[in-house]
């Protein structure tokens, strides 16, 4: 079992990503060039519309194409959305007052009680901590401890 990043940050011709789709929600189907992608792999792949999100897809089944040499098609399972969301936040450290503005995912179907805590995940997946409603940044959190 593999890892292979294909976020955008990492730009490489010979190893991208050419489709990723949703099939249904948490399957998805990615056409790839490069990489030798087999069944068990994880992808990493950002998510569209984000500057920075990305998700963690585990290949179930692949399909290497002679035309263009290098392609494959593959069928993924992933996190499950049935309307993807990407919004925009910002929060305040309470100790020294820093701004953190952050992007999450939510499932927009899921209404607005399920943004907070979405948020509230990303900015601990950033190392920001939430004690009794106080927002510390890591450096705050880490004098606090």
């Amino acid at each position: 079992m593999t890892e292979h990043d294909f976020r955008y940050t990492l730009l490489n011709p010979q190893h991208t990503l050419t489709e990723c789709r949703a099939l249904a929600p948490g399957l998805y189907q990615v056409t790839g060039n490069g990489g030798s992608i087999q069944a068990g792999d994880s992808l990493l792949v950002t998510l569209k519309g984000s500057r920075d999100l990305s998700m963690r897809l585990v290949v179930d089944k692949v399909r290497h194409l002679i035309n263009p040499p290098g392609q494959w098609l593959a069928v993924a399972k992933g996190p499950v959305f049935k309307e993807l969301s990407i919004l925009q936040w910002q929060v305040d450290c309470d100790g020294c007052g820093v701004q953190l503005d952050f992007e999450f995912a939510v499932d927009a179907k899921l209404g607005e009680a399920a943004r907070a805590p979405a948020a509230e995940a990303r900015i601990a997946e950033l190392g920001w901590h939430n004690r009794a409603g106080r927002h510390l940044c890591p450096r705050c959190h880490a004098r606090e401890a």
